[in-house]
């Protein structure tokens, strides 16, 4: 129980950088917990379906609520879309798309949800109500984890007075040549892009005589 209140009543952390191309989990969430799915670039959910879960309570646990869900290609979505909609109003739904989540885990208990389910062309958006201490695991895309470190994560801490996410170094592309940009840290100003460092350190093994 004082485990519950100490999170309730901790420092709210401020909202985590964005990862493109990323799911992103954590260990535990707290009962009443909603998170949202967002389709990724070029896809998008078809009309009519609800993107939120929630963490509830149930007899042998917590457990995720969902709703049916899917990202579709954008342009298969607008060449089937007549036909899309008459089949997917027609489909009764006859049993709920949980997937029978971590609930048998021990996460403390009742009072938690373990990490949510991924699913295709989607991430999860992040929660606006995490606090310090709060651990997210972030883990590349099928299809984009070309480049390593592919997971990672962030914690949610005090530093100096000031409450920060740590550092995550993630390569999540679908290219293997490719160097991509690190993601921006706008809550640690004081970092060095990645890029900066690698042009500083090729500068400076370049002989003078060359300029």
């Amino acid at each position: 129980m004082w485990e519950v209140l100490g999170f309730l009543f901790a420092e709210k952390c401020p909202t985590p950088p964005r990862t493109e191309f990323a799911d992103v989990t954590a260990e535990m969430y707290a009962l009443g917990t909603r998170l949202y799915y967002e389709c990724d670039s070029g896809y998008k959910r078809r009309s009519g379906q609800y993107s939120g879960i929630r963490c509830q309570s149930e007899k042998e646990g917590a457990s995720w609520l969902y709703k049916e869900f899917e990202c579709i290609d954008e342009k298969i979505l607008l060449s089937t879309a007549p036909m899309t909609e008459v089949d997917f109003t027609q489909k009764p739904e006859t049993k709920p798309q949980s997937p029978a989540p971590q609930k048998r885990e021990n996460f403390s208990e009742f009072h938690f949800c373990g990490p949510p389910k991924t699913i295709p062309h989607a991430s999860l958006s992040l929660n606006k109500q995490y606090y310090v201490g709060q651990v997210l695991h972030f883990k590349c895309q099928s299809g984009y984890n070309k480049q390593p470190p592919t997971s990672g994560t962030r914690r949610c801490k005090k530093l100096n007075g000031k409450i920060i996410w740590t550092h995550l170094d993630m390569r999540c592309t679908n290219d293997s040549d490719e160097w991509p940009p690190q993601t921006v840290e706008p809550a640690i100003g004081h970092l060095q892009p990645l890029h900066s460092k690698v042009l500083q350190k090729e500068y400076l093994s370049i002989p003078h005589s060359e300029f």
